[in-house]
């Protein structure tokens, strides 16, 4: 038995890093993925490679795109039981140097995204009377991140709504958990591309992390998958920090 077995699961984010790493693993203990993402090339691609998963193309930043995206899921699969909101991009910036557009840009996919799906999860979810709705953060919530100043906010915002949607089910009986998971640096695409921009505008700073601490996509899939399963149903509204000590450490936490 799969500890996921017959349960059904939409990932947004999910052609590629923490989305993807989770997909592959809900899949091998009998969940059925629903891979969503705006890059329907690599998201095809990699649901293809994964028993049990389908991809479908979604624009989290859409809200009809996501109540169409719930009701199909439900009347294709009979249930929608798990939802990772996991979609998200980040940019360098500090807040002398973000344009309204970049904010916009960023919030629009990480804070509306996971409002709109967190929104149309729970509609469903609690007419099942169960479900796990599960909110990527980052430990960005949880420390000053001067250069990743919309991102960081996002990520607070998202970790304010996990709170909130799970008081709101606990309060009103509904069955229905909601959990946020917060990632330290990941071996991931997105910390690559900010690897590389901070190597062209910042050498110094970019021999440090290469020094520091780098944890597996996997670790935090595993960690999805507890709360996806049963083994989490008095887990609500609970912040899962995945970082290996870096948001409680003094100083860097070296490579291993």
């Amino acid at each position: 038995m799969g500890r996921v077995d017959s349960k059904v699961a939409i990932i947004t984010g999910a052609a590629s890093g923490l989305g993807l790493a989770s997909a592959k693993r809900l899949a091998e203990e009998g969940a059925s993925v629903i891979m969503a993402d705006i890059d329907v090339a690599r998201g095809e691609v990699e649901a293809a490679k994964i028993d049990g998963a389908a991809f479908v193309k979604l624009d989290v930043t859409s809200e009809s795109a996501w109540e169409t995206l719930v009701d199909d899921v439900v009347s294709d699969y009979g249930s929608l039981d798990i939802l990772l909101n996991c979609a998200g991009i980040a940019e360098l910036a500090t807040i002398e140097q973000t344009t309204e557009s970049l904010w916009r840009k960023v919030n629009a996919v990480g804070t509306d995204g996971t409002f709109f799906g967190c929104k149309h999860a729970l509609r469903v979810m609690k007419t099942q009377g169960r479900g796990s709705i599960i909110n990527m953060c980052s430990t960005a919530s949880i420390q000053g991140g001067p250069a990743i100043f919309a991102y960081a906010a996002s990520k607070s915002a998202i970790r304010g709504m996990t709170k909130s949607v799970a008081c709101l089910s606990a309060q009103a009986g509904y069955g229905v958990r909601c959990n946020s998971i917060h990632p330290g640096n990941m071996s991931t695409p997105m910390l690559d591309t900010m690897y590389n921009i901070v190597l062209e505008h910042d050498p110094v700073t970019a021999a440090q992390m290469k020094k520091s601490w780098v944890g597996d996509p996997m670790d935090v899939a595993n960690m999805v998958l507890f709360l996806s399963s049963d083994e989490s149903v008095s887990v609500n509204g609970a912040e899962m920090v995945v970082d290996n000590t870096v948001t409680i450490t003094e100083g860097m936490v070296p490579k291993v």
